[in-house]
This record gives structure tokens, sequence and C-alpha cells, in this order.
């Protein structure tokens, strides 16, 4: 009799409820679901803030390079370097919450300097092959249509001590003197100045829209 009692109380113990079971399933699932979104989620706040960011161009100022519209990916690891395209908050309205993408042309200690449509820094001629586009169509309309032209250089004569805060013949410590590359419709460090170096939210490299536009940057070589 004790061995049979034993073991009616062993199958008792064996006995499994099935809706318990599956209710335990599906809390052991939705936990699982719950903390993978989590971790989802931590990891796109974590890589969007000190990785990379999506950046959507509005306006003109970077045509023919960035038309308005692009969807890029912003770098917000890295060094930054003469002539890549940077990404930082209106100068001239810090409030908007306007975001200005531009390119870096000087460097702190550079002299820049335009000259009948060339770009002299600290005395050496540099070509900007990003604008041989823009420069082409502009002698294409001179050569067709003159009287429809307002302007026979992308870029107007100037130097440093020309821009608005012209107060340093070169590019002051900790700063950097950016351009748009639609040069007759950009504001720029010809219009605000010298833009503060800790201010640049990420460069641009890569853009990933419209998809017959895909692809990385051209680099100015």
């Amino acid at each position: 009799m004790d061995h049979l009692g034993n073991e009616r109380e062993s199958n008792q113990y064996d006995y499994k409820n099935p809706k318990q079971s599956r209710m335990n399933n599906f809390i052991k699932e939705t936990v699982n679901i719950l903390l993978s979104v989590l971790v989802a989620f931590i990891l796109f706040v974590f890589i969007r803030t000190f990785l990379f960011f999506p950046f959507e161009v509005v306006g003109q100022s970077m045509e023919p390079t960035l038309l308005s519209g692009d969807r890029l990916i912003l770098n917000r690891l890295g060094s930054v370097d003469r002539f890549d395209v940077v990404v930082f908050p209106a100068p001239d309205d810090p409030d908007s919450g306007e975001d200005y993408v531009k390119r870096i042309i000087g460097l702190p200690g550079d002299e820049i300097k335009y000259v009948e449509d060339n770009l002299y820094i600290n005395g050496n001629l540099i070509n900007e092959h990003y604008l041989e586009p823009s420069k082409e169509e502009l002698q294409k309309k001179l050569e067709e249509n003159p009287e429809q032209v307002n302007f026979t250089q992308i870029t107007n004569d100037f130097s440093l001590l020309d821009i608005s805060s012209g107060d340093s013949a070169v590019v002051p410590p900790d700063t950097y003197f950016v351009l748009g590359d639609n040069r007759q419709n950009s504001k720029d460090s010809r219009v605000f100045g010298f833009l503060n170096q800790e201010t640049v939210e990420g460069t641009a490299s890569l853009r990933i829209w419209p998809l017959d536009r895909i692809g990385f940057l051209e680099k100015n070589e």
C-alpha cells in the first residue's frame, strides 16, 4: 500500500496542466520579444547618437553635388578633412532648428582666396573638380545666351578679409571656412563667417536616396 500511495503521489507531481504550460511559454516568448525590441532600440539610439544618422538635404545650396530631397548618411566618427561635406546647425539662426550642409574649403591657418574663378589656398592653385559640371554649364550658357546670364564666374573674387567677419587673413584656430557648391545661391562662410569646429554634427559621404543616385560622394581628387 505504501508503494502504491507513493506512486500515485509521484504521478500527481508529474502531471502538468496544458493551459498553464501554454501560458508559461507565451510569457517567455513575450519577454524574449520585448527584450529583443529593447536591445534593438538601445542600439538604434546609440548608433544614431554616436555613430551614424540620416539627413535630408533641403535647398539648392549644394547643387549639383546634392539636390534637395537627397538623403545622406552622416558619419559622426573620424576626423574632418578639406573638401568634406559637413552638416551643422545654422550659425546665423541657431534657434531655428535648421541644419546647413556645406563643403569645407579652409582649415585652421589656411589663407583662402578666389581669383577669376580659381581657388588659391596658401598661394597654391587648387582644382575644385566638384565644380566642373557647373563651370561647363555656365560656359555653355555664356556661349548660347549671354544676355540671360547674370554672372560670368561660378565663384566671385574674394579673400577672407572681404567676408562679413573679415578680420583675419587666415582661418582662425578651431574653425573652418565652408562654402556651398552652388556658389551663386548659397548662404555660407561668406555670410555667417567661420564655422566653429565643435558645431559640426557629422560628415556626409554616402547618399542613400534617390535610388538612381545612390552611392558615395565623389572626393576632390
